[in-house]
């Protein structure tokens, strides 16, 4: 069964081809790039017809390193960033630019809302959260969550919100694209935070729409992302170059990487690095640590959730490093290790050199610790006003040691969303490893020394996320369990035990490390609130 799968991120989207029998082998990947427009307001937002063309280019792609034909694909799906806002017309065009999840706008009509009340609870009213907490174990206390987002929309364009037919999520939108066919997936549906999570109430809740002020025809009818949602239409088919009717399914990143991850079993706990980083650990049950800003997000199976903590800015850090500091001084960037024009190719080749120099420090950085706070952060505190930085600067500090504290600054801030994270629910260790940030071998055993915890990788873990989204596609066409379908083809391909030897640098570092928000919250305020 061949089958399609689109990866969307944050600026790339990788398109893959995947043979699923008793293996799964990928047959073809492609990639194209669209645009993340950063706003002096705090917004983020992205260009609808920048990924549809990113879409149709990367299919045509795959077929010229193949000889499969369009009509051997049995299934596509998209899997996509997700708590995005692309409001659309009755006919699923978008009325705007879609609003990216790193989007922090909306602050003033988050603080209109959740700031109201006697009794708060981090500076959100407790009635509210309890509300949410009832339904869903979740709630809308980070103004980058999609309701703030969307009521920006309608303080602030009231010509473009009186047209809005359906609110969409950006796998959603691309979906309708294909099918014509305006639905929203669960796990998207959930990450509104306007959905009911409790057994035999699962849905919009009437409720928690009324008191957010969202007006419940803007909702879309909701489906599984197991479900297929329909056929290709004749245009989109015509565009992608697939044949007109083929099968399509949608969701959203996190839920289909845990899959992809192999992460199927109550207790697995999965770490995922590309543009953003998170931690997940897969249950049975739904919990919430508020304080911390982390929920259990809806599983691509009903009845599972995965208990997901995010970083904004992970794998964009190392991205921000190799721009700012490795390409003007060291000579191994000077010639290029690829051909192609294809910016996620060269940035994976640029990546591994980084990971390389980084390698020639010895653990700690000499002492250097870098903050990877360059878009907010979310997880465990939320501020938008927090910034990355270098401390402890010193006069013989060279970039080596720059670049190694970016790395080792993003796994302290993913150990400290799993120590949270282990607060609440059993974590597992082994621990897997996956996206971009699973090819360095340097990254993988700064991880496991770093956490104490062993740390696995897959084979093709760059593309967890479209191997997930594939297994959706051919779980939802057979009709087999996905999460057994997961577990008898994702195999482990390494493993990284933690070195004793560098356990007291980091354990110092990392101390450092969890003090430096506290100590500069009210200045990073002053600076950029």
């Amino acid at each position: 069964m061949y089958v399609i799968a689109y990866d969307f991120g944050t600026t790339a989207l990788k398109t893959c081809l995947f043979n699923i029998g008793s293996t799964m082998q990928v047959v073809a990947r492609s990639v194209a790039s669209y645009n993340l427009y950063i706003l002096e307001n705090g917004g983020a937002e992205q260009d609808a017809d920048e990924w549809w063309q990113a879409v149709c280019s990367s299919t045509k792609e795959l077929f010229k390193k193949t000889d499969v034909t369009p009509e051997q694909i049995a299934g596509i799906a998209f899997c996509a960033q997700m708590q995005g806002v692309v409001l659309v017309d009755e006919h699923g065009n978008a009325l705007r630019r879609p609003m990216c999840f790193v989007d922090n706008r909306g602050v003033r009509e988050f603080n209109e809302c959740m700031g109201t009340g006697v009794i708060k609870v981090d500076g959100c009213s407790l009635y509210k959260l309890a509300r949410n907490l009832l339904v869903n174990y979740a709630g809308s206390v980070s103004v980058k969550d999609p309701v703030w987002k969307y009521k920006w929309v309608e303080n602030n364009e009231p010509e473009i919100f009186s047209k809005v037919y359906k609110w969409l999520d950006v796998g959603d939108y691309l979906v309708s694209r294909c099918t014509g066919r305006i639905v929203q997936t669960a796990d998207s549906s959930f990450a509104t935070f306007l959905y009911d999570t409790r057994k035999g109430k699962e849905g919009w809740n009437k409720g928690l729409v009324k008191m957010y002020g969202v007006r419940p025809e803007h909702l879309p009818p909701i489906i599984d992302c197991t479900d297929l949602v329909g056929g290709l239409t004749k245009r989109a088919a015509h565009d992608l170059g697939l044949k007109e009717g083929t099968s399509v399914f949608g969701g959203g990143d996190m839920t289909f990487v845990n899959i992809g991850a192999g992460c199927t079993k109550v207790g697995d706990t999965h770490i995922y690095v590309g543009t953003s980083g998170w931690v997940s650990t897969f249950l049975d049950h739904q919990k919430a640590d508020f304080g911390a800003r982390i929920t259990g997000v809806l599983s691509a199976k009903r009845g599972y959730f995965n208990y997901y903590a995010e970083l904004e800015t992970a794998g964009k850090c190392l991205e921000w490093a190799l721009h700012h500091l490795a390409l003007d001084e060291l000579g191994v960037y000077s010639k290029k290790t690829t051909t192609t024009d294809d910016p996620e190719s060269e940035y994976a080749s640029l990546y591994d050199c980084l990971s390389v120099e980084a390698g020639k420090v010895a653990p700690g950085a000499n002492g250097v610790i870098f903050t990877p706070w360059l878009q907010g952060n979310r997880c465990p505190f939320e501020d938008s006003s927090v910034g990355g930085m270098f401390f402890n600067l010193g006069l013989d500090t060279d970039k080596r040691s720059m670049i190694r504290a970016v790395l080792e600054g993003i796994c302290y801030h993913l150990r400290w969303m799993l120590e949270c994270q282990a607060a609440k629910v059993k974590t597992s260790d082994p621990i897997r490893f996956v996206g971009g940030g699973s090819l360095s071998p340097v990254t993988c055993q700064m991880l496991a020394d770093i956490t104490g915890r062993t740390i696995e990788t897959i084979d093709g873990g760059r593309e967890a996320g479209a191997m997930g989204t594939a297994l959706v596609v051919a779980a939802g066409i057979r009709g087999v369990d996905v999460l057994d379908l997961a577990q008898q083809l994702i195999h482990v391909s390494h493993a990284y035990v933690p070195n004793p030897k560098n356990k007291a640098v980091y354990e110092r570092n990392y101390k450092v490390f969890k003090g430096l928000y506290k100590a500069n919250a009210a200045s990073f305020k002053r600076l950029n609130g």
